[in-house]
C-alpha cells in the first residue's frame, strides 16, 4: 500500500449505495479487506483519505488530529512570544485532505477544499476549541470560493465561533492587519514566514521593489532590515490600503516607504527606480496542469523583465506558488529569462514552504511553493 491521501475513479471497480458527495465512505479491494475511510466526492478524486484505520470520523477523530498538529507545531518551534502566526493544518501535509486552519493571535481562520470538511465544519470547530483552549476565541469559516460551484453549498463565510475579534496578529515581531474577511487565502500569506525573515538579512542599504505586495509582508521585513528605500506594488488598491496601514503600524511616519497600484509588468517596464533587490511573488499562473505551458511562459517573461531591470550585484527573491509546476520547471524558467536577459546569475537559496506547511510523504504533490534567491550579476 502507497498511503497515498487521494483515491481516483479509476481505481474504484464501483461504488454501493451511491453516496452523497461529501459522505464519509470505507473503500474495499476486490476482495472485501479494508483499505481507507475518508470522504467521497465528485471529480476526478473520488476519495480523499482521512484514515487508514477502521475508525469512525466524529470529533474525537477530529480531536485527535487537531491535537498531534498542535504538538508538532510546538515541537518546531513556530509559537513563540514573537510569533502567534502560523498553519496548524495543512491538509493532506497533516492528514486532514481538504481543511486549512491558519492561527491568527486568538483567532483562527478555518478553510474546506472538499464538501466532506465543509459538512464537517461544526465538530471540526467544536473540536479545534477543545484542543486550543483559551488560545483561540474566535473561529471564522472561510470557504465561500475554495468548494466546488458545482456543489450548490450555498455557503457562506461567517464566525463559527466569537465574532469581536481584533485583525492585528504578529509574525516574527512585526505586526499586521489581517484581513480573513474580505482578503485573498486565509488573509495573509502564512507560508512566506521564513523567506520574509531571509529577505531581511539581504535588505540594508538597498533600494526594494517588492511587487505583487499583497498586504506588505515583504515591505516591513525589508524595512526592518535597514532597506534604504521600499517600494510596494500591487494591481489591488485594496491590497495597497492593507499594505500602507501594516507598514505604518511598524514604522509610523517612515518616508522609506512607498505603495502603488499598477500593473506588475507596465511597473517593470516603466520604472525608473535603480532598485537592487527585487521580490517577486505572483499569484499562481497555473491552477491545474492545462494551464501549465501558459504559466512557464509567464514566469519567463515576468523574470526576465526583472532581470533587465534589477542593478548590478542586485538579488532577485522569486517565487512559484502553483502546485501544478514543479521545481525543475520553475528553475528552467527563471535560467531561460536570465539567459534572454544576457545576465550571469549565481543561485544563493533554494526555498520553499516552511516547517508548519508539512509535506505528507507520500503525498509529493503537497510540495507547492517554490523560490529562488539569485545575485545578478
Amino acid at each position: 500500500m502507497r498511503f497515498h491521501p487521494w483515491i481516483f475513479s479509476g481505481a474504484i471497480h464501483h461504488v454501493s449505495e451511491e453516496p452523497k458527495e461529501g459522505e464519509t465512505v470505507m473503500v474495499f479491494t476486490h476482495d472485501n479487506q479494508y483499505i481507507a475511510t475518508g470522504h467521497f466526492q465528485i471529480g476526478s478524486i473520488m476519495v480523499r483519505v482521512l484514515s487508514f484505520d477502521k475508525e469512525t470520523i466524529d470529533q474525537n477523530f477530529y480531536e485527535r488530529k487537531l491535537a498531534i498538529a498542535s504538538d508538532v507545531r510546538h515541537r518546531i518551534g513556530v509559537i513563540h512570544d514573537n510569533n502567534n502566526t502560523y498553519r496548524l493544518v495543512h491538509g493532506e501535509g497533516d492528514n486532514l485532505p481538504g481543511l486549512v486552519i491558519d492561527i491568527y493571535g486568538k483567532t483562527a481562520v478555518m478553510q474546506a477544499h472538499t464538501v466532506g470538511m465543509h459538512r464537517d465544519r461544526h465538530i471540526i470547530a467544536q473540536a479545534l476549541k477543545k484542543v486550543m483552549g483559551e488560545d483561540v476565541e474566535n473561529i471564522f469559516y472561510k470557504s465561500e470560493t475554495t468548494l466546488p460551484y458545482k456543489a450548490e453549498l450555498g455557503q457562506e463565510n461567517e464566525f463559527l465561533l466569537g465574532g469581536d475579534a481584533d485583525d492585528i496578529a504578529m509574525e516574527n515581531g512585526l505586526k499586521f492587519h489581517v484581513d480573513w474577511l474580505r482578503g485573498q487565502k486565509t488573509g495573509f500569506f502564512v507560508d512566506q514566514r521564513e523567506n520574509r525573515s531571509l529577505l531581511e538579512r539581504y535588505s540594508k542599504d538597498r533600494n526594494v521593489l517588492n511587487m505583487f505586495c499583497y498586504t506588505g509582508g515583504f515591505s516591513f521585513y525589508a524595512m526592518r532590515g535597514g532597506a534604504k528605500l521600499v517600494h510596494s506594488v500591487d494591481s489591488s488598491q485594496k491590497a495597497i490600503d492593507l499594505t500602507n496601514a501594516n507598514v505604518a503600524l511598524n514604522f509610523p511616519n517612515d518616508n522609506r516607504h512607498q505603495a502603488f497600484a499598477e500593473d506588475a509588468f507596465k511597473f517593470l517596464q516603466q520604472m525608473e527606480t535603480p532598485y537592487d533587490l527585487i521580490i517577486l511573488d505572483p499569484p499562481a499562473f497555473a491552477k491545474h496542469k492545462d494551464a501549465l505551458h501558459n504559466a512557464l511562459k509567464g514566469y519567463t517573461r515576468l523574470n526576465k523583465k526583472a532581470f533587465e531591470k534589477i542593478q548590478k550585484g542586485g538579488i532577485l527573491f522569486t517565487f512559484s506558488c502553483s502546485q501544478a509546476v514543479n521545481k525543475d520547471q520553475f528553475r528552467t524558467a527563471v535560467f531561460t529569462a536570465a539567459a534572454s536577459a544576457g545576465r550571469n546569475v549565481r543561485i544563493l537559496h533554494q526555498l520553499h514552504q516552511p516547517a508548519d506547511h508539512p509535506i505528507n510523504i507520500y503525498h509529493p504533490e503537497g510540495e507547492y511553493l517554490k523560490g529562488l534567491v539569485l545575485y545578478v550579476e
